[in-house]
C-alpha cells in the first residue's frame, strides 16, 4: 500500500492494483475566501497543488475510484467536480450522494455500513466534526475502513476530533494504518473540529503497532496546527515512532 498527499485531505491510495483519490480538492492557491468566523481571513488554499497541470492531468488518468467522506468545500470543491470525468464510480456516506449526482456523477455508490468494490472492502465509520452545537452543526461527516487481501487494514478517520466513534472504531477494526485529518481547525468560538495534537497521541495511544499518517494541515486558513507543532508534540509524548506527517506531494509506503 502506499499513501501520497496531495495536499489538505487529498489523498491517493493505491492498494491492491487500485488507485483510490480520496477528498478531492484542486483549487489554486488564494482561489477562495477565507472560511468565515475563524481567527484569520487569509484566502484559501494557503498553498498550491503539489502537481501542476500536466502531473495533475497524468494523476486523473490513473484514478479507478473517488471517496468523498463528506463534501465540504475543503474536500469536494468545484475544481475536482469539474476535472473528474462523470463514469468514475464515486462511494460517499448516503447524504452526499444527491449532491455528487446532481454534479453529473453517474456512478455514485453510497455506503450506509458496507460494500464491496472490486478487490476493496469498505466500511462506513462515524465521527464528530466538533463538539456540542458545532459539531451538530457541521454533521454528517463519515470515516472509512478498507481492506483488502494481503494490504494493511486502513482506516480514514476523515474530519472528526477524537470521540467515542473514533475510539470504537479503532477498537473494532484494529487498523494498522490510520489517517487523520489534524490541524486542530476552529472557528472563533468554540473548541476545535478536526483533531489537534493531544487528538493525535490518543489515536496512538489507542492502537499501539499502528502507523498514524496525520494530514490536512497549512492549506486551510482555520487550520491553526503546524506540522512541526504536531511533530514537537508527539516527540514530547514519545509517540513520534507511529506517526508520518507527509509533506503535499509526499509518497508514503506500508
Amino acid at each position: 500500500m502506499e499513501i501520497t498527499l496531495i495536499r489538505h485531505a487529498t489523498l491517493v491510495v493505491s492498494i491492491n492494483g487500485l488507485n483510490l483519490l480520496v477528498d478531492p480538492m484542486f483549487s489554486p492557491a488564494r482561489s477562495s475566501e477565507a472560511i468565515p468566523n475563524t481567527p484569520n481571513q487569509q484566502r484559501n488554499p494557503l498553498v498550491d497543488l503539489s502537481l501542476d497541470d500536466a502531473g495533475l492531468s497524468r494523476l486523473l488518468d490513473e484514478i479507478d475510484a473517488v471517496l468523498v467522506t463528506h463534501t465540504h468545500s475543503d474536500h469536494w470543491d468545484e475544481f475536482a467536480r469539474t476535472s473528474l470525468v462523470k463514469d468514475l464510480p464515486v462511494f460517499c456516506q448516503p447524504e452526499d450522494s444527491q449532491r455528487i449526482r446532481e454534479a453529473g456523477f453517474e456512478s455514485v455508490q453510497p455506503i450506509a455500513n458496507e460494500q464491496v468494490w472490486k478487490r476493496l472492502r469498505f466500511s462506513r465509520t462515524a465521527g464528530r466534526h466538533g463538539s456540542g452545537k458545532i459539531g451538530d452543526m457541521m454533521a454528517p461527516v463519515s470515516g472509512f475502513v478498507i481492506q483488502a487481501k494481503g494490504e494493511p487494514v486502513l482506516y480514514i478517520a476523515g474530519d472528526t476530533i477524537w470521540c467515542p466513534d473514533v475510539e470504537d472504531s479503532l477498537r473494532t477494526y484494529r487498523p494498522e494504518i490510520i489517517v487523520v485529518n489534524a490541524g486542530a481547525a476552529q472557528f472563533s468560538a468554540g473548541g476545535p473540529i478536526t483533531m489537534t495534537a493531544d487528538d493525535v497521541i490518543k489515536v496512538c495511544r489507542a492502537s499501539p503497532g499502528a502507523e498514524v499518517v496525520a494530514v490536512h494541515m497549512e492549506a486551510i486558513n482555520h487550520c491553526l496546527l503546524s506540522r512541526d507543532e504536531l511533530l514537537a508534540a508527539v516527540t514530547q509524548a514519545g509517540v513520534e515512532g507511529m506517526v508520518k506527517i507527509p509533506a503535499d506531494g509526499e509518497t508514503k509506503s506500508f
